[in-house]
This record gives C-alpha cells, structure tokens and sequence, in this order.
C-alpha cells in the first residue's frame, strides 16, 4: 500500500475527510458528496441562525485579534465595526439611530476618516452587550481592546518613522548605579 504524500494529507485536511479512501477519485466523490450535504444544510439555516454564527464568528476573530501582536496596517476596528453593523441591520443609519449618532459620524469612523470618540465605543459596548446576551458570553471591553490593540499595533509598526524625530528631543541627565 502506497503511503500517503503531504500534498494527500493537505487535500484531506482541506476536504476534511479522513484517510480511509484508497483512491483519489473515491475521495474526489465522497469531498463533493459533503459539500452538497453542507450547501443544502446552509440553505435551510433560518436568517436568525445565520446572523447567530456570524456574530460568533466576529467575536472569535476579536478574541483572535487581540491575542496576537498584528503588525499591519489594516483597520480592524473598523473592519470589525463594519461586520458587526452590517450582519445586524439592512442599512447602517438604522444603527446609527439606534445608538444615537449621525450616519456621518458612523461612515467616518467605518471608513476610517475618523476615530471613533469614547462615547461612540461606549455606546457600541452597550449595544454589543445587548446584542449577545442571547447569543453568548460576550467581553463588552472587547472593543476599547480592539481599538487599543491596533493603536498600539500602528505605533510599534511605524517606529522607523517616528523614532529617529522624536529620540533628538529625548534627554537623559540622571545616571542610575
């Protein structure tokens, strides 16, 4: 019996199937056979039951987020903010009245033209709690630790930028033994 390649091993990972099959067209068969099985599972997911995954989802990607030091130059709050509000509402001004803001304010902060103030977070903390009480056990700190992460993030990845600047105005006049 012939032993099995990485390359078989990354198929099967990719497929999830487990390695019982003896040819490749075997598990080709049973691969699509499942997909079709997912695909009519996912169709007869309700609109509830969807927006309940995605929201999951997101808050694993947060949690996922703020584990990691990320180095890049993405938004992800605002990617974030972005799914939350779009998973939830057929339009973003009608998130935009349910927490009391303009819908400027959000598209400014969604497209990253503008911070969101501590007030807006606070509201989207209030908001987000309500959201996933029915759902699941959600930090509502989650998105001030979002925001900061990526604040600290931008400045540690920008260093070459602004360290050489700002280290000439720096001193050092007490020697410490």
């Amino acid at each position: 019996m012939k032993s099995k390649t990485n390359k078989d091993l990354i198929a099967d990972a990719e497929y999830g199937l487990d390695s019982r099959y003896n040819s490749k067209k075997e598990r080709e068969s049973e691969a699509a056979s499942l997909m079709e099985a997912r695909l009519m599972r996912m169709k007869n997911l309700s609109k509830e039951h969807i927006i309940r995954a995605k929201l999951m989802q997101l808050k694993l990607k947060m949690e996922a987020y703020i584990e990691q030091p990320m180095y890049d130059d993405r938004n992800h709050f605002a990617d974030f903010l972005k799914i939350y509000v779009d998973t939830i509402y057929s339009t973003r001004n009608h998130f935009a009245e349910d927490i009391n803001i303009t819908p400027i304010r959000l598209s400014q902060v969604i497209n990253n033209h503008r911070d969101p103030k501590d007030e807006f977070i606070m509201k989207l903390m209030i908001h987000s709690e309500k959201v996933f009480k029915k759902i699941c056990s959600f930090q509502k700190e989650i998105w001030y630790q979002v925001y900061f992460h990526e604040k600290l993030c931008d400045t540690m990845s920008s260093q070459v930028e602004w360290r050489i600047k700002l280290e000439k105005d720096v001193k050092f006049s007490t020697v410490i033994d």
